[in-house]
């Protein structure tokens, strides 16, 4: 199969170019600091004590300053649900970019624990070192007491060695439950383990502040090597200490700074003359400036979202589903959103703390407040909030009037936040793939043609849709439908391609039936051939730009992935978008 380099850039090269630099920063930054420790003269006497354990320790440093700084500015959604929709971004690829903001927060969070275990390891060094070349000479420099002092030279770093080694187990915790396998067993750990990050930030600035590497402050007055007279004669000259009792005025006094030296002796030995001892100071914590910004602006962003979230919406309607999938219906005062956003939903009574994001597949529009969301019941906490909101359980379909809202509990939205699918509407041509229950982001989009088509730029939209049981199609079968005759009676019917396919047979005469006849000729059985339909839409769209937006499980993506990458005859380009879930 053909690789075409410029689909290749467009949906994967730029991610690739991308990572490739944010690599390279970070080398890069590694080794101007490792330099700056090695050949540095205000740290030459610590490079003496230390040695390399103390250029590894600070370069490391760096990175994770830098990392630190910037892992947490992915989860702002806010910020980029701003900047997705402001007339600022005007251009698909730069938009793009900000889908891969998960990408770039797991790569600043693999960067932290990779560097931090060459951090720790070097500090463990710096340690060793500390006790071995203990120097009466620069008692201001060492962190032992005296030499061979290696387990108490840790001690004395209390606040550094705790507060880094609380960080570690933290970090060890965040990043062990952040796992593909732990994520899916048990969201509930990767939730409640990735909120430590407060902790950690806080240990970190508590961490930085021990002060243990000093840098030395009078390079003018005492150059690094730089002869002595002062030093050298009150060691060279002992003078007794009976006779320093009685004839006081004899004892030795300090070399005279004015004393000229002999131009020779300073040619001869490369020596320059020093007028004072060194003198050493701590460095003012420079990891406050590098997370301080970011922190406050999270900080800021969770308030905003708290004080917009803090009033409960008005459940107007709860439909049950089959296949386990519930249909909440709401409203909330001066809510707004686009088709392919998602919200997180908050119910205090199913849990204190946790909440969970889901996708809209229904938007207020200027006739109606009214948006949902249809969520799957999988797991503790959907099945805990469906056991609450449906009286009758045994009932397949409830729809509960507003009159009967008390009986609801409560419910806070938090949104809503942008996503990959906001662009599907923004292409000429759209080829939409949905897997089972990802086919809620596209149910948003088809209620916003449903409501009105002309005013998008989308032309024509190809709709794909597996399931396994044909229940499934129920979801949203009667919006199809009624897309379908809309189009068809404003003499566009060519607008969208449905295709829905069926992966199992059991039990397929039971649910089709006249209700549905205009989706009975576009279901098929099996699984699609994705070659031929890409290789079909390429020779009905030639040199087009088509978007390809993905919802559905791994093996499905991968392959898409692959294709829009491929080349064609026609010389249609494919853009691939994606959004995954487990």
């Amino acid at each position: 199969m053909a690789l075409s380099w410029r689909s290749w850039l467009a949906n994967e090269g730029s991610k690739h170019l991308f990572l490739f630099f944010w690599l390279s920063l970070n080398v890069w930054l590694f080794w101007k600091t490792f330099l700056l420790y090695n050949q540095g003269l205000q740290y030459y006497y610590l490079h003496q004590m230390l040695g390399l354990g103390l250029c590894v320790s600070r370069a490391s440093a760096s990175v994770l300053n830098l990392n630190c700084c910037l892992v947490l500015l992915p989860m702002c959604r806010v910020i980029l649900a701003f900047l997705r929709g402001s007339q600022k971004v005007a251009g698909k690829k730069t938009r793009r970019l900000l889908d891969k903001s998960k990408t770039f927060h797991v790569t600043c969070g693999v960067t932290i624990c990779i560097f931090s275990v060459l951090h720790v390891a070097a500090h463990l060094v710096n340690a060793l070192n500390f006790s071995e070349n203990y120097s009466e000479e620069f008692l201001a420099l060492n962190a032992a007491n005296y030499r061979g002092e290696f387990k108490c030279c840790l001690m004395s770093l209390l606040v550094p060695g705790l507060t880094g080694v609380i960080m570690v187990l933290v970090l060890f915790l965040m990043c062990t439950a952040s796992t593909f396998a732990i994520r899916v067993s048990n969201y509930d750990i990767f939730w409640y383990t990735h909120n430590l990050f407060f902790v950690f930030y806080m240990l970190l600035m508590l961490h930085v502040s021990g002060g243990v590497l000093k840098y030395q402050t009078n390079l003018e007055e005492h150059p690094p090597g730089c002869f002595n007279p002062n030093r050298t004669l009150r060691q060279n000259l002992t003078v007794p200490k009976a006779f320093e009792e009685l004839f006081p005025d004899y004892t030795t006094e300090p070399f005279p700074e004015d004393l000229p030296v002999p131009e020779p002796f300073v040619q001869n030995h490369f020596m320059r003359i020093c007028s004072e001892e060194p003198k050493f100071q701590s460095h003012f914590p420079e990891t406050w400036f590098w997370i301080s910004g970011p922190l406050c602006l999270y900080c800021v962003e969770r308030l905003y979202r708290y004080i917009r979230s803090n009033k409960p919406v008005t459940i107007t309607s709860v439909i049950s589903h089959p296949s386990n999938v519930l249909e909440v219906r709401m409203m909330k005062d001066d809510f707004e959103a686009r088709p392919g956003q998602y919200v997180i939903l908050h119910c205090p009574r199913v849990s204190a703390l946790e909440s969970h994001p889901f996708t809209l597949t229904m938007c207020p529009t200027d006739t109606k407040a009214t948006f949902g969301v249809h969520i799957k019941i999988v797991g503790d906490w959907t099945e805990r909030f469906r056991d609450l909101l449906l009286l009758h359980s045994n009932q397949d379909t409830e729809i509960l009037p507003i009159f009967q809202q008390r009986r609801y509990p409560k419910l806070y939205v938090d949104g809503p936040f942008g996503s990959p699918f906001e662009e599907a509407l923004n292409y000429e041509v759209s080829l939409c793939v949905a897997g089972g229950i990802g086919v809620t982001p596209f149910a948003s989009v088809l209620n916003t043609l449903l409501d009105g088509w002309k005013c998008y730029k989308l032309r024509r939209l190809y709709f794909i849709w597996v399931c396994r049981d044909i229940e499934s199609f129920c979801w949203f079968a009667d919006l199809l439908c009624m897309l379908h005759n809309k189009l068809w009676q404003e003499n566009r019917p060519d607008y969208i391609n449905i295709q829905l396919y069926l992966s199992q047979t059991d039990g397929i005469q039971k649910i089709i039936g006249e209700k549905y006849q205009a989706l009975n000729s576009r279901l098929l059985i099996g699984r699609p051939q994705w070659k031929l339909l890409f290789d079909d839409i390429a020779k009905c769209n030639r040199r087009k730009t088509i978007g390809v937006f993905c919802c559905g499980p791994n093996k499905i993506s991968k392959i898409l992935h692959k294709l829009s990458n491929s080349s064609n005859s026609y010389g249609t380009r494919f853009e691939y978008n994606k959004e995954s879930f487990s």
